[in-house]
């Protein structure tokens, strides 16, 4: 292989040249996507992504006042869209924006839910059960600045990771253990790499732009949305301090990537997943490419699809058009189904005994599997469906080292949670519905779980 320039710009790779700006155009935008969202750092005793620690800039930044803010995105976005709905004008005939505001009654009316919740959280007027500290404040004060900043950078900054040629160059090279393993595209690499190092949504917002844009059939995006989007390491690091297991980390953090890698290989070869159809966004079409042709070694074919890819790439105007249609996409439609979903979501889990009551069959499987506590635990093995933080909220007063370890392991690996990323999935044009995340959320338990008991008595005793 050489890797010298010659006079026509061109870098000569195991058969045709490659453009020396193509190439140029591939690797600096990439890298600073791979910097931005895939690299942790460590500044003091925090460890985030580049981009993370952008959004907590700007988090810190702004501070007391993102509660007020979110609050009014949430009455703009049910106000402009009643407008829309009511007036027709002509700005939103025919456009992205009436896309974004003449939706369907259901999304009108949890545009509305999320608006009044937030109105009634923020000036604390109404019932307690929707504006108590562990209900609307945690959705209002806690959820929605992290969302608004941390998606406002993901929305303004992510085709630097997907636009400019580094998912091809990754998908080409892992294509064969990825199909093999997964039967996902290699390209799904970058989901669960963004996931574990940044965030799950973002790996969520990575898999619903793929599919979108016909990267990922219909099967693959429901398989990857609901079985690569971990939480980061630094949420990690967040739940094991607060149920009191921070010197477990290691054990702990190994436990969760083998039971989650376990539930990636078996959850979409069974239905509802496996019942979802091989057809791309109907839009677009199929625009991937992942078969090597002819004899070029595997990192040239890579380097030429990547090299492609970035030569497409839109340029800087049409990237600006499309990074705040973005982020007023996540504002003015995703927030309102954040906030409506995951308030009632964590209503039902602290004011009433829904969760006590469905988890009730758990209390003899966890006492099967030799789990002390076993009736304190049941509730938090289903209610992290509500939120994926309220199972160490539920784990935290329990004595047994070894329960808290299992609690804490499982809320992870479970992954689907309606406060956010269900939210987020509903939202999307991934086809998922409710009852399908429930069975998907269900059937992750059930294999995650003993996965999880069986490495606790071996790591924890």
């Amino acid at each position: 292989m050489s890797s010298s320039l010659d006079s026509s710009d061109n870098i000569a790779l195991e058969g045709a040249p490659l453009s020396r700006h193509g190439l140029i155009k591939f690797l600096v935008p990439s890298l600073i996507g791979v910097l931005l969202f895939l690299v942790p750092f460590s500044v003091g005793d925090t460890i985030n992504i580049g981009m993370g620690f952008a959004a907590d800039g700007l988090k810190a930044l702004l501070g007391e006042a993102l509660p007020a803010i979110a609050t009014l995105v949430l009455c703009l976005s049910f106000v402009l869209t009643l407008y829309v709905k009511a007036a027709r004008p002509s700005w939103a005939q025919d456009s992205a924006l009436g896309e974004l505001f003449d939706v369907a009654p259901l999304w009108t009316v949890m545009r509305g839910l999320g608006a009044l919740f937030a109105l009634m959280t923020y000036f604390q007027v109404g019932p307690a059960f929707v504006t108590a500290a562990f209900t609307g404040g945690v959705m209002l004060n806690d959820l929605a600045p992290v969302l608004l900043t941390f998606f406002f950078f993901a929305a303004i900054l992510l085709p630097f990771l997907v636009d400019f040629g580094f998912m091809e160059f990754i998908g080409s090279l892992l294509r064969t253990p990825f199909r093999w393993i997964f039967g996902l595209p290699g390209r799904s690499a970058i989901d669960a790499t963004a996931s574990w190092m940044g965030s799950g949504t973002v790996g969520v917002l990575i898999t619903t732009q793929q599919y979108e844009k016909g990267f990922y059939n219909c099967r693959e995006a429901a398989a990857i949305a609901t079985n690569f989007s971990i939480v980061s390491i630094a949420f990690a690091i967040l739940v094991t301090s607060f149920i009191g297991i921070n010197h477990l980390f290691v054990p702990f953090y190994l436990t969760v990537v083998v039971a989650g890698l376990v539930a990636a290989v078996i959850v979409p070869r069974l239905p509802p997943l496996s019942r979802k159809p091989n057809s791309y966004y109907e839009p677009v079409g199929c625009q991937l490419q992942e078969e090597r042709t002819g004899d070029q070694g595997l990192l040239r074919y890579s380097l030429g699809m990547a090299v492609a890819r970035a030569e497409q790439a839109p340029g800087p105007r049409q990237l600006v058009r499309i990074a705040l249609f973005n982020v007023a996409d996540i504002f003015f439609g995703l927030l309102p189904l954040v906030i409506a979903i995951g308030t009632v979501a964590l209503i039902l889990a602290e004011f009433t005994p829904l969760f006590t009551w469905l988890s009730m069959p758990m209390v003899p499987v966890l006492e099967w599997m030799g789990l002390p506590e076993a009736e304190a635990a049941a509730p938090a093995t289903l209610v992290g469906f509500a939120d994926m933080f309220l199972p160490a909220v539920l784990g935290s007063n329990i004595e047994s080292e070894l329960t808290r370890f299992v609690i804490a392991c499982l809320s992870l690996t479970q992954l689907v949670y309606m406060s956010e990323i269900g939210a987020l999935l509903l939202k999307s044009k991934i086809p998922l519905k409710l009852w399908e995340l429930v069975a998907i959320f269900l059937i992750r338990t059930a294999i995650t779980l003993p996965i999880i008991v069986v490495m606790a008595h071996w790591l924890v005793g």
